[in-house]
């Protein structure tokens, strides 16, 4: 393993509530499953980064990438930009709602948008889908294979795809595939809260 995800793992457990009692070593390479699903892109983001998974280990395996993390807790976003300067990371830190930050300058402006089990399909695309650009595409992680959403069509998306992605932090772990085929309407995401209060 790199060097550098060895770190990481030890800056996660030095770390105290970043995440729980879990093992850092399985669910770092939880996140490396996204690999083979990046391409080309050039840019991500990674919103509700949390401790920085997905998006800090696919930084040190992909160096290439231009990666931002989206985290409002203002905790978890120190933490992010500790990490990054530990590991000699160039990373963008957002320390901002996903509902706030969709509506600036990241709008609409990654290749990929990824998230690892932040919300229920319908929030989770009102959050992710307005940071990709048409031709992008969001990368969800969840547990299991969750109903899809007719959200995504709402907010610009394409049809999803469920591929199952097994990992040995998630036995039935899948990865929810969603093109974005056309600009997500003005009026989304819509002001914080909501998303989640009453989702679509």
């Amino acid at each position: 393993m790199d060097s550098k995800l060895i770190e990481y793992e030890h800056l996660l457990a030095s770390w105290p509530g970043l995440i729980g009692r879990a093992s850092a070593g399985p669910l770092v390479e939880d996140s490396l499953v996204l690999l083979q699903h990046i391409g080309e892109a050039r840019t991500l983001v990674d919103v509700g980064s949390g401790g920085g998974m997905p998006g800090l280990p696919l930084k040190i395996a992909r160096p290439d990438l231009e990666v931002t993390l989206v985290e409002a807790d203002r905790r978890k976003a120190a933490f992010l930009v500790h990490a990054a300067a530990s590991l000699g990371l160039d990373v963008r830190v957002v320390p901002e709602r996903a509902e706030t930050a969709a509506h600036g300058p990241l709008r609409e402006s990654f290749d990929l948008v990824t998230c690892r089990a932040l919300a229920p399909m319908p929030v989770l695309a009102e959050l992710c889908l307005p940071f990709a650009r048409v031709g992008g595409r969001l990368l969800a992680m969840k547990t299991t294979g969750e109903e899809t959403s007719a959200a995504f069509e709402l907010l610009g998306g394409g049809p999803p795809e469920v591929v199952p992605a097994p990992t040995a932090a998630h036995g039935r772990g899948a990865l929810v595939v969603v093109p974005k085929l056309a600009p997500t309407p003005p009026a989304y995401p819509r002001r914080s809260g909501l998303p989640a209060r009453r989702p679509l």
